[in-house]
């Protein structure tokens, strides 16, 4: 071998750097945990909602037991995330920390996302066995997955569906208030769907996913919400067809990558599109290729959400285990592929994690047409 081909050894100055590197991935890897704990208990919440107080009476008021709560504490204070006064025994968490931590803060609780990893992590095991074995882990093996998904698109997509994603479609909001037939494909939870059924009334909204738990959740918000003009149906969208232009708008939000047929399913899509009928995706905002990833803010997140949840659930079913990162030129490529001649991208101000893709069903026509 060469000696150009031979990396140069690391100076003690590197390896110290690097130490240090990796000592403080450990120490925020364990404070997502514990901000993950925070935000299911509520203890964020009590903490932003009461002035400074000593552990047990944070715990009291959080209905919780003390010992886990003064350790956790101990974690956030030396994680820099609650202030401490030894003096008097009180903790306290600033408002500008609360405003980034607790649930009166979307669409900027950054809590909500820390829940990713203890749920990646209880799988593993098994993504281990799939890197010697190959095959993928199945979506029974999420039991939080559909949970954690709602509280996340409740900030990224219901809180901007009607502010920011509708008006993406100049005239939809006018054709839905008339009364226009939705779908809305991996819908999960279905909170979008039953938030749009709710402000138009005329229009007839179905939601189609794979999860039972999730539908379950689904009919009993359309439920309690008295909402007759929503239908949620356990739907394999492998091979997806037979709605042969039976929808106007069809819906997709961060649900195509994880398919098992993902072109299978955009071409069911454009052919499930009435002649004028739009379809609008929202997808991952990100690159196909790897070396124009490396300044995106969360790329290692996004890439171990692939690994251990969206390529392997796909993969799982024999499927094509695109991954999270498939990124915009593929996702074109496969629009497309599809009959969708004419793709719009679209990024919004303040969401830099996902792009908006609208499609016109007449535009493709037209232009086959022609």
């Amino acid at each position: 071998m060469c000696n150009a081909c031979i990396p140069a050894a690391p100076t003690n100055g590197d390896s110290d750097a690097f130490a240090d590197r990796l000592l403080d991935m450990l120490n925020q890897g364990a404070l997502a945990l514990m901000v993950s704990i925070g935000h299911r208990t509520g203890l964020f919440d009590t903490l932003a909602d009461s002035p400074p107080a000593d552990a047990a009476t944070i715990a009291a008021q959080a209905g919780l037991d003390a010992r886990y709560v003064r350790e956790w504490l101990a974690a956030m204070v030396s994680g820099g995330i609650v202030d401490y006064d030894a003096a008097s025994d009180r903790y306290r968490l600033p408002a500008p920390r609360a405003a980034l931590l607790t649930r009166a803060a979307p669409p900027d609780n950054i809590a909500v996302f820390a829940q990713y990893i203890g749920m990646l992590g209880s799988v593993e095991d098994r993504i281990v066995d799939c890197f010697r074995d190959g095959g993928g882990v199945g979506y029974e093996h999420y039991p939080r997955f559909h949970e954690v998904m709602a509280e996340d698109s409740g900030q990224t997509v219901l809180a901007a569906l009607d502010s920011h994603i509708l008006p993406l479609v100049p005239g939809l909001e006018s054709r839905l208030g008339d009364g226009i037939d939705v779908l809305d494909v991996g819908c999960g939870r279905g909170l979008a769907l039953l938030h749009l059924a709710q402000r138009f009334p005329r229009s007839t909204f179905v939601g189609y996913d794979l999860a039972v738990d999730a539908l379950t959740a689904a009919r009993a918000h359309a439920a309690a919400q008295r909402l007759d003009n929503v239908t949620f149906v356990q739907r394999d969208l492998t091979g997806f067809s037979g709605d042969a232009g039976s929808f106007d708008l069809i819906l997709a939000f961060d649900a195509v990558h994880d398919q098992a047929d993902p072109q299978g399913v955009l071409d069911g899509i454009h052919a499930a599109l009435a002649p004028d009928g739009v379809f609008l995706m929202q997808d991952i905002r990100a690159s196909s290729r790897l070396e124009n990833n490396l300044e995106h803010p969360i790329a290692p997140l996004l890439y171990t959400l692939s690994t251990m949840h969206c390529m392997t659930v796909s993969l799982a079913q024999g499927g094509a285990g695109l991954g999270t990162m498939w990124g915009e030129e593929l996702a074109t490529e496969m629009l497309r592929r599809a009959g969708f001649d004419n793709v719009d991208v679209h990024r919004l101000a303040h969401d830099f994690q996902n792009n908006f893709y609208v499609m016109h069903k007449a535009q493709a026509a037209r232009a086959v047409a022609s």
